[in-house]
């Protein structure tokens, strides 16, 4: 349509100005199709968040959402959902490929006349004739040296900026060109004819932005750190049992998360908590405490939250790295075997899911000793490919911190440690597979147990997990002045459900035995868990939970303990 076919028709309305800018967002669209909003108001690389391209090794237990996978321990950078040293392709390999294909000094880019030179470009792709238009119509932007155009490919700012360049001298040539034109010049007078008509719509316009870039740079001022993100999280319990008091639970977590250069984070966390117990941990301690949260033997206790001291203590601190793109390298002076080995999405974070320290992880797979204090050692993630099998190993010694060369208990390499190899297989979204294997020495006892985590996806708000695991434990057991011939057997399945008649909640139910061997007590313990999780805000949710254990610390006189428990996480 012709400027005087406009004029004639009296189009004068915003339409006009709209359809420009629908024009230049499509134009600006192919010429950075993946990384147009990148342009917008983005803050220097120094002040970048320190994990724009970096999902870390972050306790899952850190963020109490519903949306958890998991990255990230019982904290996302889940830490998490939030998996162990689950890295993104790092910010300098982008930048090697970049700069690998830009000269910007020669040949940025190669001349291709004709789009049906670019090997990657079909017509089905549905910018084709757009990219038709600007590659043989306009020659304003063209692909690399190897023939393709990398349309889906992330732009730099300095491809950006040629592109630009390129595009305004072609306008201005077009210009130059057609200025004598009287249509050209009709067309420039309606412009600045709706460029005054629409002068306080743009304005307001431009006093957003300035607004948007007042509040950029206050938030940038402000932030806690350029390269640290801090998280805390708060639990506090109501519980009330069999043959105990009411009681309140309370554990407190503050998580530093430092990425120095967005390919690696370390990771500081510091705890306390108020020494709360429950009705399950009480009948467990009353005799010598095999099977508690706290236990000697292994993990099958109440609340995973109980008995955390009163006294702020540092709870994890490791450090996560890449030497190359498919391993995750993690050394540490304190780190928890459930970091790193044992995830499960249904079962995994004591704030989201299960309270049960039982059901969040294989009590022979990952030993209660170390875990719940910690200890010095080293993990690695190799994932080769970006395939479907992962394989995870750890090294971590609970007294590392012991220098007692004379005797054979502490140091790095003495009584009490754990050694543990995962291999996961992943052969679909909905099913995962993962196969272990723990060596430990805990108080004089050797141990040696094999495991099996699965979990599968029934559709996308409903699942069924299991643990299955058996080993043996021999010699004289320091802790409980006994000799031990054990072959242990632990197994526990369970059901989780998401949006479960309210959107936001998680819901799970399971049963299991913890440790099933007819030469440690003169019953098996029994453990069932319930829970519902609503999440009421972004910062707060609550979890009503009900527990069922039988002959506690396989004890046939402890009978059979109830509990329910009131569980609020506060977290930001």
């Amino acid at each position: 349509m012709s400027v005087k076919q406009c004029r004639q028709q009296r189009i004068r309305s915003p339409k006009f100005l709209a359809g420009g800018l629908v024009g230049w967002g499509v134009l600006s669209h192919m010429c950075l199709p993946a990384k147009a909003d990148s342009l917008l108001l983005q803050p220097s690389p120094e002040t970048q968040s320190s994990d724009s391209s970096l999902q870390v090794v972050i306790p899952e237990d850190s963020i109490a959402t519903n949306n958890v996978e998991v990255l990230p321990p019982d904290t996302d950078v889940s830490v998490g959902q939030i998996e162990f040293s689950t890295i993104a392709n790092s910010e300098s390999l982008v930048k090697d490929e970049v700069f690998g294909n830009l000269d910007v000094d020669s040949d940025l880019r190669t001349q291709q006349t004709s789009v049906s030179e670019l090997s990657d470009v079909q017509p089905t792709d549905w910018a084709y004739q757009a990219l038709k238009s600007l590659v043989e119509k306009y020659d304003v932007i063209s692909g690399y040296s190897d023939g393709t155009f990398g349309g889906n490919r992330p732009m730099s700012r300095y491809e950006f900026a040629v592109a630009l360049a390129a595009t305004l001298s072609k306008v201005e040539d077009i210009i130059a060109d057609r200025m004598s034109d009287r249509f050209i010049q009709e067309d420039m007078i309606v412009l600045r004819r709706l460029q005054k008509e629409f002068r306080s719509a743009l304005d307001d316009l431009q006093q957003r932005v300035d607004n948007l870039e007042a509040r950029n740079s206050e938030l940038q001022a402000h932030q806690f750190s350029t390269t640290t993100k801090l998280h805390g999280e708060a639990i506090i319990a109501l519980t009330d049992g069999t043959d105990a008091n009411k009681t309140v639970v309370s554990r407190s977590r503050l998580t530093l998360s430092t990425s120095f250069n967005q390919q690696d984070v370390l990771v500081t966390q510091l705890e306390a908590g108020n020494n709360g117990g429950d009705a399950i941990s009480l009948a467990q301690q009353q005799e010598d405490n095999l099977l508690g949260t706290t236990g000697f033997i292994t993990n099958g206790g109440g609340l995973d939250y109980v008995e955390v001291d009163s006294d702020l203590r540092l709870r994890r601190l490791h450090y996560t790295f890449r030497p190359s793109q498919d391993v995750a390298v993690t050394v540490g002076a304190k780190m928890l075997p459930r970091d790193f080995i044992d995830h499960n999405k249904y079962a995994n974070n004591e704030a989201v899911d299960f309270s049960s320290s039982f059901f969040l992880n294989n009590p022979l797979i990952v030993q209660n000793q170390i875990d719940r204090n910690g200890g010095a050692g080293a993990a690695v993630q190799w994932n080769p490919g970006d395939g479907q099998f992962t394989v995870r190993s750890l090294y971590i010694a609970a007294d590392a911190d012991q220098p007692d060369f004379t005797s054979t208990q502490g140091g790095l390499f003495g009584d009490r440690y754990q050694a543990s190899v995962e291999v996961e297989y992943l052969p679909s979204d909905q099913l995962a597979l993962r196969l272990q294997y723990t060596n430990a020495l805990i108080n004089n006892t050797h141990i040696n147990a094999f495991g099996v985590n699965a979990e599968y996806s029934l559709n996308r708000n409903a699942g069924i997990f299991g643990r299955f695991g058996f080993g043996n434990y021999n010699g004289y057991n320091t802790a409980i002045n006994e000799d031990l011939d054990l072959h242990p057997v632990t197994w526990a399945v369970g059901v989780g459900f998401r949006n479960l008649l309210l959107p936001g909640t998680v819901a799970g139910i399971a049963i299991g035995q913890p440790f099933v061997s007819e030469d440690l007590g003169n019953a098996t313990q029994t453990n069932f868990e319930a829970f519902y999780n609503l999440q009421l805000s972004d910062n707060l949710s609550i979890t009503p939970t009900f527990s069922l254990v039988t002959n506690a610390d396989n004890d046939s006189s402890n009978g059979t303990i109830w509990q329910t428990t009131l569980r609020s996480v506060f977290s930001f």
